[in-house]
């Protein structure tokens, strides 16, 4: 089964369904079915090596026992299974008896249901989508690919349904920042505004190589931690860390603001923090009172600036996404937090971004931030990424690649000032003392802005007429032209 066709033939069963409506609708609706097909698909797995192996689910909710089609005219379909999904398999999984005790790998399943809703109305539709579901097949290696890009366009159209700045980052901006803060087997890699879990996955495909016998493998399947606050992204991010072979993922639902800063203990702080925590957002004054009076802010990325300051161990490694707001604000906890990171960490880099990294969902221009608990900073190395030759701009159907973070790389490794054609440095240092003179203002390194001329109504009009007779002579000339060559054939 083609991604396409699969993309194309769910969108349409479910527009013919009243229940659901808009795209987010569509999408929580598939993401809820195709966790269950996956997670069913886990269980085999942990059958055949536990033959003590027991579901949390009830054996008659369990995916293979309700949801396959035999062909034989007993699957459940119409008012049957809309009956059965919403009065027995919801309340169900969400009310499953879980203790302290129980495993990771069998809690999420209740905490991916608590917050799930079954939107669709039409239960002969709803059996379409399941047996839809049903031809992908995890038995077979190309379609489990298959499977893998399916998950990735879902994840892509997860943009459109955001708001305040929550959004996919897209895989270019998540691995390359991964690839830079080089996390090893052993340590743990943490987003705490952890979405549809994009940072921890590039993390486990790029430790997957490190990976050599057993021992590794169990390192590599703890080397992620993730909290995501809403329920949709949530639960995709769950499901991908599944199959990535992420048997008892540790990503939680909450939110990471909620608790006092000063109450983390050393064994809940992290070696490795990448994030891109969402912004224009705001939170209440009980959840600023979390963070001293120096860093409560109106703005959510603030509040995770600080957040990450009381989480990252000693000698550790960050990397987060910003907006051009972050850089230049010269609110109280804007210049608190970063007078914070240039005098008790180390901010080395800070990555310019194109506006149109996250176009068409956002045009807000962002920026990549990174750091270490390792001492006060010397200074910063700023780098501006230009669009590609030939590109106005990044878009949907022309996205930012991993390429396009080659010549960002090659500088990386090599650093060095750089001034481009019109005067403007791409590449520069700016020392501690600058920076600190300069308000800690970080707005360094930008874009070149285009300069219009305003001329005065008089200028514009003459302006115009030039331009006009200028045209004018051109379609005069080409017109004689052509009755030359009319007078010649004649």
């Amino acid at each position: 089964m083609s991604l396409g066709s699969f993309i194309s033939s769910s969108r349409k069963i479910m527009r013919g369904d009243a229940g659901v409506d808009g795209d987010a609708q569509r999408i929580a609706q598939l993401v809820w079915l195709l966790f269950l097909k996956v997670y069913d698909a886990k269980e085999a797995e942990w059958e055949f090596h536990d033959e003590h192996f027991r579901s949390i689910i009830p054996e008659r909710l369990r995916w293979r026992n309700w949801a396959v089609d035999h062909r034989d005219g007993e699957a459940s379909t119409g008012d049957e299974l809309l009956t059965f999904v919403n009065e027995d398999l919801f309340p169900t999984l969400q009310n499953l008896p879980i203790d302290s005790t129980t495993p990771l790998s069998k809690s999420v399943v209740k905490s991916v249901f608590e917050d799930s809703n079954q939107y669709m109305k039409d239960g002969i539709l709803l059996r379409q989508l399941i047996n839809l579901i049903n031809e992908i097949d995890f038995d077979d290696f190309s379609d489990r690919h298959a499977f893998g890009e399916i998950y990735e366009t879902l994840l892509k159209q997860l943009q459109s349904a955001g708001s305040s700045g929550e959004f996919y980052t897209p895989r270019a901006v998540t691995d390359f920042m991964i690839e830079r803060l080089n996390p090893r087997l052993g340590e743990q890699v943490a987003d705490f505004a952890a979405g549809t879990g994009g940072f921890l996955t590039s993390t486990l495909k790029h430790l997957d190589s490190q990976v050599e016998n057993i021992a590794d493998r169990e390192a590599y399947r703890q080397s992620v931690f993730g909290i995501e606050k809403k329920p949709m992204p949530y639960l995709l991010g769950v499901t991908n860390l599944l199959l990535h072979d992420v048997e008892e993922p540790r990503f939680f639902h909450g939110n990471s603001l909620d608790r006092n800063v000063r109450d983390y203990r050393e064994d809940e702080k992290f070696q490795v923090i990448a994030m891109n925590p969402p912004y224009g957002g705001t939170e209440q004054d009980s959840v600023k009172a979390n963070f001293p009076a120096s860093f409560r802010s109106s703005e959510t990325a603030d509040l995770f600036v600080a957040l990450i300051l009381y989480r990252l161990r000693k000698n550790g490694r960050a990397g987060i996404v910003l907006p051009d707001g972050f850089l230049f604000g010269d609110e109280n906890a804007k210049t608190n937090l970063k007078q914070r990171l240039m005098e008790d960490l180390n901010l080395h880099t800070i990555i310019r971004l194109p506006g149109s990294v996250f176009a068409p969902y956002t045009s807000i221009t962002t920026n990549l931030l990174f750091f270490e608990n390792s001492g006060a900073s010397k200074g910063v190395w700023f780098y501006r990424v230009d669009l590609p030759e030939g590109y106005k701009a990044f878009s949907k159907t022309k996205p930012m690649l991993s390429e396009h973070f080659d010549d960002c790389r090659e500088w990386w490794d090599n650093r060095r000032e750089i001034i481009d054609g019109d005067g403007n440095p791409k590449a520069k240092f700016f020392s501690a003392a600058e920076i600190a003179e300069g308000n800690y203002d970080l707005d360094l390194c930008g874009y070149p802005q285009e300069v219009h001329e305003v001329l005065s109504p008089e200028e514009t009009i003459a302006e115009y007429k030039a331009k006009r007779a200028e045209l004018d002579a051109k379609i005069d000339e080409q017109i004689a032209r052509i009755e030359a060559l009319l007078a010649v054939k004649s």
